[in-house]
């Protein structure tokens, strides 16, 4: 039996699930850019409430702003060592759920700006990248990452370093122009 506990904190919401065996026991998210640390720990102590021990976690590794990305990663690689089980990253953008098999999805990536990625027959073929909205055609906006996909991606993808497609705000003094 495999019950995997999903995060995503990519975008605006904070995501939480619980998949087991491929079917979804819990599925919740709270929506607020700046509330991910509080909101990711209320909502996992309530999925931890609907199932037995969790065997694995997967969370969402970008691309997406730096301090939302840290909170979800750090408290999936806190939980997963805390409790001697695997965690796995993936794709946030591959795990948005489309009804279509060519499509590109965004997500907001504020600065007037968008995360997105191309799809052909439901496979990334371009992305992920940061771009004006003007200059990507044709995307589906307005999507979130879908927890059991998220798990059905962690059969096949293990991304272990964060998506941040843009630099740092905060530089070396050295470094400023």
């Amino acid at each position: 039996m495999s019950i995997s506990l999903a995060i995503d904190t990519s975008t605006s919401r904070t995501i939480v699930g619980i998949i087991e065996d491929g079917q979804v026991i819990f599925e919740e998210f709270h929506e607020g850019a700046t509330d991910h640390g509080r909101a990711l720990s209320e909502l996992v102590a309530k999925a931890l409430k609907t199932c037995a021990p969790v065997t694995g976690v997967v969370v969402g590794m970008g691309p997406g702003p730096f301090t939302g990305l840290r909170v979800g990663i750090s408290f999936a690689h806190a939980f997963s060592l805390a409790r001697a089980i695997p965690v796995v990253g993936i794709c946030s953008l591959d795990a948005i759920a489309v009804e279509q098999s060519n499509y590109t999805v965004a997500v907001d990536a504020r600065r007037k700006e968008i995360y997105w990625a191309r799809y052909e027959n439901g496979a990334r073929v371009d992305g992920p990248h940061v771009s004006k909205p003007d200059q990507v055609d044709g995307f589906i906006f307005g999507v979130y990452p879908d927890m059991k996909k998220m798990v059905a991606l962690a059969e096949t993808q293990n991304v272990t370093e964060p998506m941040y497609l843009r630099r740092p705000d905060a530089v070396p003094t050295a470094e400023r122009r």
